[in-house]
């Protein structure tokens, strides 16, 4: 008869919470490696911008104009900066346990949609900003944005990206069949074209 003893139980328990670790840290850089890809991709992610840089960027432009950033403070990754009608504002990003979502106060965080990129989530919250009435479609989105906003009441939308640059002729047509279809396998096109669609499969 074998005999295990605390010792070695305790151990084998140590070692498990150690993998489950590692294997947690491993999913979470897959996780933000993967949406730093997509972002990349969009032409509205501008790496390494300040805030105030983004401010100069916004300054002239139209109320639900944006772009996204690396975050300025160490616990969060990204932020949206964007225009409102008290001017420019920041809504930072969460990343946590493989999930992105908006930062917002503590009642309001727990109901916020979460996602698996963070170029879904601006996709979603652009196709709210610019439907009739996105306050009644996701109130918390509404909580969040007026937290953020300047005076804590001004309405925060996202309908316009500011590109780095010129996007390519190709990634604007991707994008405006992603807004026609979300079934590009079965388009009549050669498998390097659909390949090219599905790499961003989103609409913004």
């Amino acid at each position: 008869m074998n005999f295990q003893s605390s010792d070695s139980t305790e151990t084998i328990e140590s070692n498990r919470r150690v993998d489950n670790n590692l294997r947690a840290v491993e999913s979470d850089e897959s996780h933000i490696a993967s949406a730093m890809k997509e972002l990349r991709n969009t032409g509205w992610y501008w790496g390494t911008l300040t805030a105030a840089e983004a401010k100069e960027i916004l300054q002239d432009a139209a109320e639900g104009t944006f772009l996204v950033r690396d975050s300025s403070q160490r616990d969060y990754l990204f932020t949206i900066s964007a225009m409102t009608s008290a001017g420019p504002t920041n809504l930072r990003i969460e990343y946590k346990d493989g999930k992105f979502k908006l930062d917002s106060v503590v009642l309001v965080r727990p109901k916020l949609k979460q996602f698996d990129s963070v170029v879904h989530l601006v996709e979603h919250y652009v196709m709210l900003s610019k439907s009739s009435d996105n306050t009644t479609a996701d109130p918390q989105f509404s909580a969040a944005a007026a937290a953020a906003a300047p005076n804590g009441t001004v309405q925060l939308l996202l309908t316009k990206p500011v590109y780095t640059a010129t996007p390519a002729l190709q990634h604007l047509c991707r994008i405006a069949i992603n807004k026609t279809t979300r079934q590009v396998q079965d388009l009549p096109l050669p498998n390097r074209l659909r390949d090219y669609l599905t790499d961003y499969a989103y609409n913004v």
